[in-house]
């Protein structure tokens, strides 16, 4: 089997190196544990910072995607990749050592083709990391799953369609909802790693106001707006960094 890693990133000098870092010891890890090809992948955003030389300079192959929608940022990486298993992760995220040997032996039982990592929160502020694990549990009871780290089967992910473009936020949840759906028509399953929780940077919650995160995460929110591009500047024009 072959994997392809997918990093879509926007202006994340800040972070990039320190997730590709990781990414590569988990890589060496994967390689200890079985024999697997694995390809990284930086999906490159219109980034105006240094961004795609440090992805270079770490030996990541660059793609480039212009156009400002997370979920088409995501396709590109998907139709450019090699793997017939692609594991999505998020450039500010940090994963554990073991975790692509873990993805590799649920995506070995025939049973599994696809699914998400839990998250692990790490906020400065008290009162935002018991907003977050109070979605976080209502998510888990929910089946809803973001998408700091996401894995499908290629063919999978082609029968349902990938990342839905009209989507400008919410697009992981409504593809993993997806996954869902059409595993449990073919009597197969989608699988939610809790074992090995990966660690999204915090800064918009450390930097934003109180009401702005319990605003703009809201899933309510998010599923009443995520076809409007103008409400997610804060993702797309003016994200903190």
């Amino acid at each position: 089997m072959t994997i392809s890693v997918i990093i879509p990133a926007y202006n994340e000098e800040n972070y990039i190196a320190d997730t590709i870092y990781h990414i590569k010891q988990a890589i060496e890890y994967l390689n200890k544990n079985s024999n697997q090809s694995v390809e990284l992948l930086v999906i490159d955003n219109g980034s105006t910072d240094q961004t795609v030389n440090i992805a270079q300079n770490l030996g990541a192959r660059v793609i480039s995607e212009p156009i400002h929608i997370i979920s088409k940022v995501r396709n590109t990486g998907a139709n450019a990749a090699n793997g017939n298993l692609l594991i999505f992760i998020d450039a500010d995220t940090i994963i554990p050592e073991p975790l692509l040997w873990y993805i590799n032996q649920k995506i070995s039982d025939p049973k599994c083709i696809a699914g998400a990592v839990d998250i692990d929160y790490r906020p400065k502020r008290l009162l935002i990391k018991i907003y977050l694990q109070f979605w976080r549990l209502i998510g888990n009871i929910t089946g809803m799953a973001q998408g700091a780290t996401q894995f499908c089967q290629r063919d999978v992910y082609k029968i349902v369609g990938g990342y839905d473009e009209r989507l400008y936020m919410g697009e992981d949840v409504d593809f993993y909802w997806r996954l869902k759906q059409f595993s449990k028509k073919e009597d197969l399953e989608v699988c939610l790693i809790k074992e090995h929780r990966v660690i999204p940077s915090c800064r918009r919650f450390d930097q934003w106001p109180l009401w702005k995160t319990l605003v703009w995460t809201n899933p309510i929110f998010i599923s009443l707006l995520r076809r409007w591009k103008g409400v997610w500047n804060g993702w797309y024009k003016i994200p903190p960094r």
